[in-house]
């Protein structure tokens, strides 16, 4: 009887040392660490992989510390020029993997996800509302240097990393919206008519450069058309007072005169002139007489 009450006891207690091992088993995936707590009070740093603790009297959490992000939420913002805009945020964060920024995110704040959040939207309003409308939209990249550089200085005892912010939107009123769409459309048509007047105004230019080089063109054509029709005169008459002396030069005026009357019938010159009769004697023609 006492050898199967010490079996039984036995076993009861073999089953409890593995319902208890099994019972402390943690498994930490490789996109978090763990903190260990024993009675409320850190113990330890729990590693990606297999972690065993105490049941009941120690507690394992597991942070995660991938990238996450976290959307401040639309808000309604004065800007300096007394318009409401509604503005939208987000931030983009990571806990630290190491072990003292894991505590320091568990210890250092509490709900650092919340925080975040309330911080952002604080921040946005502190930066917006010192600025225009139309600046708010046109320096959105300097909205969010400024506010990423406010968080990390903020955070920077929270165990996090805030990898980066993204404004996603500045919207004004609706009226203000129409009447913005309305000076846009109007400076794009006033820009459309500048431009097409300046290439109006080019084209004609050109156009007129193109005449006045054609006419220029057609002027020097003629002056050097006149002046090598005036040195080939020129030049005919030097040769014929220095070749064509005497008989041949007459003869030379004769062939001029035969070449520029040899489709005429008949031929009519004044009597008694020496001219008429060379042209008789070489040609055969009869002077007409009185």
């Amino acid at each position: 009887m006492n050898e199967f009450n010490m079996t039984g006891l036995l076993v009861v207690l073999v089953i409890f040392i593995i319902i208890l091992f099994l019972s402390g088993i943690r498994i930490v995936r490789p996109t978090h660490r763990g903190l260990v707590e024993r009675l409320g009070r850190y113990k330890r740093f729990a590693h990606a992989g297999f972690n065993w603790i105490i049941p009941v009297i120690d507690r394992l959490y597991q942070v995660n510390t991938t990238e996450q992000m976290v959307d401040a939420l639309p808000q309604e913002i004065i800007t300096n020029d007394n318009l409401n805009a509604r503005v939208d945020a987000q931030v983009y964060f990571r806990v630290k993997p190491d072990e003292e920024n894991v505590k320091n995110s568990q210890y250092n704040v509490n709900n650092y996800q919340y925080q975040i959040v309330n911080l952002a939207r604080t921040t946005l309003r502190n930066i917006i509302g010192t600025m225009t409308l139309k600046s708010a939209n046109s320096e959105r990249s300097k909205i969010n240097s400024e506010l990423l550089k406010t968080l990390c200085d903020e955070t920077a005892s929270w165990g996090i990393d805030v990898v980066r912010t993204e404004l996603k939107e500045i919207d004004p009123p609706k009226d203000v919206q129409e009447t913005m769409n309305k000076v846009v459309k109007a400076e794009n048509e006033k820009i459309a008519a500048v431009d097409f007047a300046t290439a109006t105004e080019t084209a004609a230019d050109g156009q007129k450069r193109a005449e006045i080089k054609k006419a220029e063109g057609v002027r020097q054509a003629a002056i050097l058309a006149a002046e090598g029709e005036a040195q080939a005169i020129k030049l005919v008459n030097e040769a014929a007072n220095q070749y064509f002396v005497g008989n041949a030069q007459l003869l030379k005026k004769l062939q001029a005169l035969e070449a520029s009357l040899k489709d005429n019938a008949k031929i009519v010159v004044p009597l008694g002139s020496d001219l008429v009769n060379v042209i008789g004697e070489m040609a055969g023609m009869v002077p007409v007489k009185k």
